[in-house]
């Protein structure tokens, strides 16, 4: 098997660490090909939901008894949906009922989970967030409907909860069908904050919310805090959309670095490649 070959890039050279779990080998390969230095610290993983028997029962009634419309926040959990209708031998009863629904979808990720099981999105999110799904469902009228939400790991997003219980939704259901569990252990994550402490890291690039409440939850639990702090203010941070960049901002990071529509890795790398083209070698 021949290997592609390394790319002329800016990120030659430079300490990339990656927090990203599922998909690591791929994003890791990226940046290697760019012939940068990556460091790999995964800090969750994500697991099917402990509660299988609830998402199961869950699927039964979607089945007998769709909803009007069908919230799918993250690709994630459809296709966790999809192989627990598998496991029970309902799939293809599944993907016929999601079929028929009309399909709202958060953001780029949960509309190529449908076109993995040749189904389209009936309405996509202005902006991939939550903000985002409560704008374009003002334009709907809900009342009397029946909705179902496919929710991101074991958040309640009780923004978008309130706002469907405020249109006098007929019924309003959710299910949650993965959960975010430690993929490091603590002793690993604070040698890491202590590399990003001593500027070692060019780069960090965030792909999920749960890698960055990790992130500082170790760091607050071992009295870390202020060398987190220090060491991300030295270092460049890359989020892969919106909703990861957000959850930085608020806890005070300035990320200069993200895909501008297609929140995806490729884009991602892109950015991060953009960005150090832009910038002297001394930053």
């Amino acid at each position: 098997m021949r290997h592609k070959p390394e790319l002329d890039s800016p990120l030659q050279s430079k300490v990339v660490a990656l927090p990203e779990s599922r998909q690591l080998d791929i994003l890791a390969g990226l940046f290697e090909r760019r012939r940068a230095r990556v460091v790999r610290i995964p800090l969750v993983v994500i697991q099917d939901a402990p509660d299988q028997k609830s998402v199961n029962s869950w699927v039964k009634d979607f089945i007998t008894n769709p909803p009007d419309y069908f919230i799918i926040l993250t690709g994630e959990g459809l296709r966790r949906l999809i192989k627990a209708a598998r496991r029970i031998e309902l799939e293809s009863e599944f993907v016929g009922a999601l079929a028929q629904v009309k399909k709202v979808c958060r953001g780029p990720k949960p509309v190529q989970s449908l076109r993995e099981v040749k189904l389209n999105a009936w309405l996509r999110a202005v902006e991939p967030t939550t903000a985002g799904v409560i704008q374009s469902l003002r334009e709907i009228n809900l009342r009397n409907s029946r909705v179902s939400v496919q929710l991101y790991g074991e958040d309640p997003n009780n923004q978008l909860m309130d706002y469907l219980g405020s249109c006098q939704v007929d019924a309003c259901c959710s299910v949650s069908p993965y959960v975010y569990l430690p993929a490091s252990n603590n002793e690993e994550v604070k040698d890491f904050i202590r590399e990003l402490a001593s500027g070692f890291i060019d780069l960090i690039v965030f792909t999920s919310k749960p890698q960055v409440h990790r992130l500082f939850e170790v760091a607050e639990l071992s009295s870390l805090m202020d060398q987190l702090i220090w060491g991300l203010g030295k270092t460049h941070i890359a989020a892969v959309g919106p909703l990861v960049r957000s959850v930085l901002e608020q806890r005070g990071c300035n990320v200069k670095i993200m895909p501008r529509s297609a929140y995806f890795m490729k884009p991602l790398l892109r950015a991060a490649e953009a960005y150090f083209y832009s910038i002297p070698d001394k930053e």
